[in-house]
């Protein structure tokens, strides 16, 4: 494990006072920033219309969250997408971040790819919590060498009040919501090379907005990510009064993020509400906690009820070894037509220990062995 150059300090007070502000996030309000939505990636104004194009996604949801040796936990689920081809490469990002209630993250993962055909760039950072502090791995492989790791471990102490990428994209959607930011919001965080820096927030206020084919007024919250040494990476988020993003941009990228092709409420732009559509949504049991539990459930019922049958009827067994081994002597070309002709033959056996085939296991009636009794 090494220490990365360049950790940003917080001080104490302001780390308590980050966690307090989490910590105050109730749980009404977060199932409130539970849905799915997704941008169409473009050419910014500036750019040629074919610079850039792909789609964005990002959707939050309950989900169960387990590790070895610990009970199943309830956590906020997040996860993030992008493909995109700029400057005719494709490259895609993925992210999946495990959230608790109290907006602690457990679990992340980020992903990267510049899909060159003959030198491809991997680049994934993987952060995992623990009793003393978090371990985040950073993974990198260009082409076909191999693959570079780092490591490095933080205290808990010093991430009092982390904020993370996913936890971040749950937390824009609580202030859009709320359509205000407090002055002077600052968390720590862990960048893609990661390396511990921090991240701000602050509001740019209601902007009249170009959405689809309406106008809305939308909220902009600017993110800004503070590397040290005066490098910042912002971005700025236009969101709906539901919070949900109407446009998405970095500044200085030469591709925007922004919702098309798809109608705005009008209660969202001033008009008068519609009947609410109920599209039908994805079902993902495996991450759903209680339907993996009534799974896990129904699982256990399943195995004790065959179980038990099994040791109701050995003969079962008599069965399958008079047939298994019928079927590895003979080795027939259509194991099916034979399992057929065989069971179609086979009397069920009186006792555990009288099979009629294990001398010959032909499944011909016609065969005096098999005649025999």
């Amino acid at each position: 494990m090494e220490r990365p150059p360049g950790c940003l300090q917080e001080t104490p007070a302001l780390a308590e006072e980050n966690a307090k502000f989490l910590n105050l996030i109730g749980p009404g309000e977060l199932d409130q920033c539970l849905f799915t939505e997704t941008l169409d990636v473009v050419a910014a104004e500036a750019q040629p219309r074919d610079t850039a194009w792909g789609q964005w996604w990002v959707s939050a949801r309950w989900a169960p969250y387990k590790r070895e040796g610990e009970q199943v936990r309830s956590c906020l689920l997040v996860q993030a997408g992008c493909r995109r081809r700029q400057d005719g490469v494709p490259a895609s990002s993925s992210l999946k971040a495990y959230v608790t209630p109290e907006m602690e993250t457990l679990e992340q993962e980020e992903q990267e790819c510049l899909e060159c055909r003959l030198y491809p760039v991997r680049r994934r950072t993987h952060m995992v919590s623990h009793q003393h502090g978090m371990t985040v791995t950073k993974t990198l492989q260009e082409g076909e060498a191999e693959p570079q790791c780092w490591s490095f471990i933080y205290s808990r102490a010093e991430l009092r009040g982390l904020l993370p990428e996913g936890a971040s994209l749950l937390l824009l959607r609580v202030l859009a919501r709320r359509r205000e930011v407090p002055p002077g919001l600052v968390f720590p965080t862990i960048n893609t090379e990661g390396h511990l820096c921090t991240v701000s927030y602050c509001a740019l206020g209601v902007q009249p907005q170009a959405v689809d084919s309406a106008e809305a007024e939308v909220f902009v919250i600017e993110r800004a990510v503070h590397a040290g040494a005066g490098a910042s990476t912002v971005w700025h988020s236009s969101f709906l009064p539901s919070g949900r993003l109407a446009r998405l941009v970095q500044v200085g990228s030469p591709m925007v993020m922004c919702l098309q092709d798809e109608p705005v409420p009008a209660t969202e732009t001033g008009g008068v509400k519609p009947q609410p559509p109920f599209p039908k949504q994805p079902l993902d049991w495996e991450e759903d906690i209680q339907l993996f539990s009534w799974f896990l459930d129904r699982k256990g019922e399943l195995q004790e009820y065959h179980t038990a049958y099994i040791q109701q009827h050995p003969e079962l067994q008599v069965l399958l070894s008079d047939f298994l081994l019928a079927l590895l002597l003979q080795q027939p070309q259509d194991p099916v037509s034979f399992a057929a002709e065989f069971f179609g033959h086979k009397e069920p056996p009186k006792t555990p220990f009288t099979s009629s085939r294990a001398a010959n296991p032909s499944p011909s009636p016609s065969h005096p062995v098999a005649n025999m009794e």
